[in-house]
Parts: C-alpha cells; structure tokens; sequence
C-alpha cells in the first residue's frame, strides 16, 4: 500500500507544469545585456521570484546616460560598468516581456518598493541565446523608483 502512495505522489510531481522547476541561468545569453524600460502591466510580487509582464513603448530607446549610472558599490569592481556599456536593444519586436526578477528576500533586501501595475521600471538583464524562444528577460539590475538594484547579489 505505500508503494502505491509513493509511486502515485511521484507521479504527481511529474505532473506538475514546467512553470514550477526551478531553473538556472544555462540557457540565457550573459554575454549581451539587453535594456528594457517599459510600464509593469502585471505583477506577481511572490516567491520563487517576483515576476512581471511589461510593456515596451512602440519604439524603445536606450537612455542616453545608461552607459555612466550609478551602480551598487559591491557590482562595480565585478562587471557592472561593462554590462551596461555594452547593454543593447533587443532585436525582437515584441512589445510585452514577461520579466524575472530576484526572490522577495532579495527584493526586500534591496529595500526595492513593490512594483505595481502602471509603474514605470528600466531592467538591464538577459535573454536567451540568439533571443530565441519567448521573450523573458531574466533581471541583473533594476531600476525603480529613483533607486538601483543589483538583484543577483544582496545589498552591500
């Protein structure tokens, strides 16, 4: 009788839809940042990850000062200054972009508000390789309400 609970529990854990794995940083591109800077159109502030749609203007630009922000103190010595001088558009067209962000953890850590819809946030992150598949764009740094995040790190 146990066996067959184990075994139907583990069959229910096969069941589950992809969208509760886990998973890495493996599949996207880290070497080309790309900048979005759009309105949240929707927000999911929970865990595994805060997520949100957003919504691109109909044509994006890159700001002109993106290249000398300001960054974290602990990301600048790494590969903050070089990622956002090297940060581009996205060569897709699409005008929505379900976005990864960090843990609540992390967010709350980063003393980062929570984002709602309307608001307008700037993300330097990663897409997949070749920008292939759907567009996500999972987040390096986040800039929301006159404040900067480095959320694959925690604050200094």
């Amino acid at each position: 009788m146990q066996r067959r609970r184990f075994l139907a529990a583990g069959g229910a854990l096969i069941a589950l839809p992809p969208a509760f794995a886990h998973h890495g940083w493996s599949s996207f591109d880290l070497a080309r940042p790309i900048y979005l800077e759009g309105r949240a159109v929707s927000v999911a502030w929970r865990n595994p990850h805060a997520e949100l749609v957003l919504e691109l203007p109909a044509e994006p630009k890159l700001p002109p000062d993106l290249a000398t922000r300001a960054l974290p103190a602990q990301t600048a010595p790494v590969d903050g200054p070089a990622l956002l001088k090297a940060a581009t558009l996205p060569k897709r067209r699409d005008r929505r972009w379900a976005v990864e962000l960090a843990p609540l953890t992390r967010m709350n850590a980063w003393q980062v508000a929570e984002i709602k819809p309307g608001d307008t946030v700037g993300l330097l992150g990663f897409t997949f390789a070749e920008e292939k598949g759907e567009a996500i764009l999972r987040v390096e740094y986040l800039w929301s309400g006159g404040k900067v995040a480095g959320l694959r790190s925690s604050p200094a």
